[in-house]
């Protein structure tokens, strides 16, 4: 799944030890869309891919992610963990070339009437 959005929240880092002696980190961003009625989506992403996919708050991105819920005790736990993670702000803008300001002198002059007998009434 993917969903576009600006980083609003950089959380700080999560490291750590697991039961099998194996490092392991985890970085949390939270993501504002860039809809009508915008969402905020808190997700992580772990272990090589916090060092590889880094975001800064105000960053434009698009991320792809799996969602997955687990059960502890009871009770439901959902995780939103990222695998991809692409800034669309720093993409390269094309030069834009404008009209100039004052357009109307670039067409051709209007030809007047010199018939003063015109059936206009004004």
């Amino acid at each position: 799944m993917e969903i576009k959005g600006k980083i609003i929240h950089v959380l700080p880092l999560q490291e750590g030890v697991s039961k099998a002696g194996n490092p392991w980190k985890k970085q949390e961003y939270v993501l504002e869309t860039l809809e009508q009625y915008p969402r905020k989506v808190c997700f992580d992403l772990f272990g090589d891919k916090a060092d590889q996919y880094r975001a800064e708050i105000g960053d434009e991105v698009v991320l792809s992610f799996d969602i997955e819920s687990r059960e502890y005790n009871g009770r439901w736990f959902t995780s939103i963990r990222g695998w991809k993670l692409e800034k669309t702000s720093d993409a390269p803008v094309s030069p834009v070339t404008a009209a100039p300001m004052n357009a109307v002198n670039d067409l051709p002059p209007f030809p007047m009437a010199t018939d003063t007998n015109d059936d206009l009434p004004f």
